[in-house]
């Protein structure tokens, strides 16, 4: 069986070189790094990671908490971090929520007991959820919100929604409506927030009657534009707070006999790989999941190596793309 002093000879490299590979790849220049691999893959070694974990006290692993593992953006996030984890050495746990309380402690616990290094949180932080500095271990909180504690990365959901409305009312609507989240969900109250304000500055009167609940899922999309055809004056534009919804509401739409944009327009929000297929394609804000994925790991890895982070809040910035869900509002 092959060893590591195997590997360095057949690399050309010292043995705490090929050690260093191992367990911290980020501390060897990409030369060097390269010729491990592909020494590794010529002799065939099998790192003993129980030996390494033991040695090191860590476990070499995260734990990532998805509120809901069917939504396709999280998947998107979720690529991103198992890539950039493994680059560094880390392996990842993945913890299904359902946006229960009680199996977030349950995975929780894996970090508490030694048997993982971190968290990386999908859900947005709420009022009732446990802070990182209640928690005392090394936390992210990803596709966080305004006033999120402790290190988050997020975008700007505010501006970002209230972009989206803007552009709406400068195609000529007036008559916008809105189909939202869970209304206690975070994200669903922050793009609500950038709606209203879109509204405000233009002047247009806030109507109760042009919001429908949905819950971030195709079906609800569906059930929501239901609601919002059946008014005695419809909406001429739909801002949706995701692309599933919208998808949904496109469907909905469709069967009610409604053109989708020319009778109304639909926009919604993520840009899933789904979005620039469906028909029509659909306007949306792009959020720079791989970035942030990319980031959440970094900032847990120099938490779980005990540094102190100089910045804990991270607003990355977001595409505003056009597609052919939207037009111009028809002549009243």
């Amino acid at each position: 069986m092959s060893n590591i002093r195997e590997v360095a000879r057949v690399a050309g490299v010292s043995v705490a070189t090929v050690s260093r590979a191992l367990s911290h790849p980020e501390k060897v220049s990409p030369a060097s790094m390269k010729k491990v691999k592909q020494a590794i893959e010529e002799v065939n070694y099998r790192p003993n990671m129980l030996a390494r974990n033991f040695r090191s006290a860590k476990a070499y692993s995260i734990v990532v908490l998805v509120p809901d593992i069917a939504n396709p953006f999280f998947s998107l996030v979720i690529r991103a971090i198992e890539d950039q984890a493994q680059k560094r050495g880390y392996a990842v746990l993945l913890g299904d929520t359902q946006d229960s309380g009680a199996k977030e402690k349950e995975y929780i616990r894996l970090v508490e007991t030694r048997l993982a290094d971190g968290i990386i949180q999908l859900r947005p932080h709420s009022p009732d959820a446990p802070t990182n500095k209640a928690l005392g271990l090394p936390y992210i909180n990803l596709c966080g919100t305004e006033d999120t504690p402790g290190p988050c990365i997020r975008i700007d959901n505010v501006l970002a929604s209230k972009n989206m409305v803007d552009y709406l009312i400068s195609l000529g609507h007036k008559r916008i409506g809105i189909i939202t989240g869970l209304r206690g969900n975070p994200h669903t109250m922050d793009r609500m927030k950038g709606y209203k304000q879109s509204l405000a500055e233009a002047g247009i009167e806030f109507d109760e009657r042009l919001i429908a609940e949905g819950e971030y899922s195709i079906w609800s999309g569906v059930n929501a534009a239901n609601k919002l055809c059946g008014l005695d004056k419809p909406p001429t534009a739909i801002m949706c707070m995701n692309d599933e919804m919208a998808i949904g509401a496109v469907q909905s739409l469709k069967s009610h006999g409604h053109a989708v944009p020319q009778d109304i327009s639909v926009t919604g929000f993520d840009d899933i790989d789904y979005a620039r297929y469906c028909d029509p394609p659909l306007t949306t804000i792009s959020q720079p999941a791989e970035d942030m994925g990319k980031i959440a790991v970094d900032l847990l890895l120099r938490l779980i190596e005990g540094e102190e982070l100089s910045k804990e809040e991270h607003v990355l910035p977001y595409d505003f793309i056009v597609r052919k869900s939207t037009d111009k509002a028809k002549a009243s």
